[in-house]
């Protein structure tokens, strides 16, 4: 786990989920709308501050900067690091405790309807890029399996089609 917050669109922080998810249900005898404004300003009475209300809608704002194309290479490296570390890929000596071919199986089926779904929407100039990383992700697979699958039955192959070294 890491000590970055995740961004909620809500407006409220990982905290204050959790402290609103210990808080214990109101009684159930009383009606729930009973106390509620509901003529309230969306953040009125939110323990965020103007400052941090300010931060999120920045956050939005740099999101929605950011080209659709960037997003989605963006996310594939992210799978194809991910996969490459399952498949005992990553530098260190840690490397082969770090190795989960079942998880890798996973990323690389799910890398492969990514990049080929995105392909007509992204161009064959940064399409192609992927799918070499996609095809030397399913090799590495194939290699560091006890039992390589057939041609055509690897992660990713119903997608991308039989891999061949």
């Amino acid at each position: 786990m890491t000590s970055q917050s995740t961004f909620r669109f809500d407006g409220a922080s990982d905290d204050d989920a959790r402290a609103a998810a210990q808080q214990p249900a109101q009684d159930s005898a009383q009606p729930e709308h009973a106390d509620h404004d509901h003529a309230q300003a969306p953040h009125e009475g939110s323990p965020l501050s103007q400052e941090a209300l300010d931060a999120v809608t920045q956050q939005v704002r740099d999101i929605a900067e950011v080209p659709a194309i960037e997003v989605i290479t963006t996310s594939a490296v992210h799978l194809m690091s991910a996969a490459a570390v399952k498949c005992g890929l990553a530098e260190g000596p840690d490397a082969e405790a770090l190795k989960d071919l079942d998880e890798a199986r996973k990323l690389i089926t799910a890398l492969a309807g990514f990049v080929t779904a995105a392909a007509p929407e992204i161009g064959s100039q940064h399409a192609g890029p992927l799918r070499d990383g996609l095809r030397t992700l399913q090799l590495a697979f194939r290699e560091a399996s006890t039992y390589p699958d057939k041609p055509g039955q690897g992660p990713g192959e119903k997608f991308t089609g039989p891999v061949f070294s």
